[in-house]
């Protein structure tokens, strides 16, 4: 069986195309399940997160990031002897897959094994490292800008869409940030890198992608995430905030 769950944004997930194969159900279907679910639209968005594909005859294809309460909700009207057996086996997966992710986050100090916590210190110091150099980067900035860089790291489309409702009160959510960055040039609209940062931008430092690596029956299939830098987030936080009307102290 392939893997079920993986961690795609420092969170536990599932997607589309697995549900479809170890259900034994057409991808199609899934699609079409998740588009006709009767949930909110604030519990799609948390829980069902667009993307795209490419399958082996190089076709770009939607696909959708699952999370354990959206594949709850999904698979609760599947039925029967094997269906039974396969949602227990995703449970534990999800479960594990959790554990396995707050090991990850634990602080060096809390870690009982010598070899691990001195790896994890290790890590730890190389991120203040590049933190700090963020921080040098971010000297010229305006007050304004400061404060949107505050988190330093890069973050995802989703975090950064929360986070301008969350600070400025602008509602976009995940996909209309997307289609915003589309729109204004800064990702690749169409093809098989669709929702991908254009390379000048990256080169610039206001993007930049992680790669997870997804295990499917035809091979391994990666799945690019796109997050933007602090220099990133200042610059849209920006023209956002000036496009929408939002004042700015």
């Amino acid at each position: 069986m392939n893997q079920l769950v993986f961690i795609q944004d420092n969170q536990v997930v599932t997607d589309s195309l697995t549900v479809s194969e170890v259900f034994n159900k057409r991808h199609s279907d899934v699609l079409r399940s998740i588009q006709n679910l009767e949930c909110s639209t604030d519990f799609t968005e948390r829980n069902f997160a667009l993307s795209d594909y490419t399958d082996v005859t190089g076709r770009v294809l939607k696909k959708y990031f699952i999370t354990q309460d959206g594949f709850s909700f999904l698979v609760m009207g599947y039925t029967g002897k094997k269906a039974a057996e396969f949602k227990e086996k995703y449970i534990t997966e999800f479960n594990r897959m959790k554990q396995q992710l707050q090991e990850q986050n634990k602080p060096s100090y809390m870690i009982d094994d010598p070899i691990k916590r001195a790896e994890k210190w290790i890590m730890e110091r190389k991120k203040l490292e590049r933190l700090e150099e963020q921080r040098k980067l971010d000297e010229p900035f305006t007050t304004f800008g400061k404060v949107v860089s505050n988190s330093n790291a890069a973050i995802n489309v989703g975090a950064f869409a929360k986070m301008m409702y969350d600070k400025h009160g602008i509602k976009m959510g995940r996909n209309k940030m997307f289609q915003w960055l589309r729109d204004k040039g800064f990702l690749i609209k169409s093809g098989r890198e669709r929702n991908n940062p254009k390379q000048k931008y990256i080169e610039q430092g206001l993007f930049d992608t992680s790669v997870t690596v997804v295990s499917r029956t035809h091979g391994d299939v990666e799945s690019v995430t796109t997050l933007i830098t602090g220099k990133g987030q200042v610059k849209i936080a920006e023209m956002l905030t000036k496009e929408k009307g939002v004042m700015v102290s």
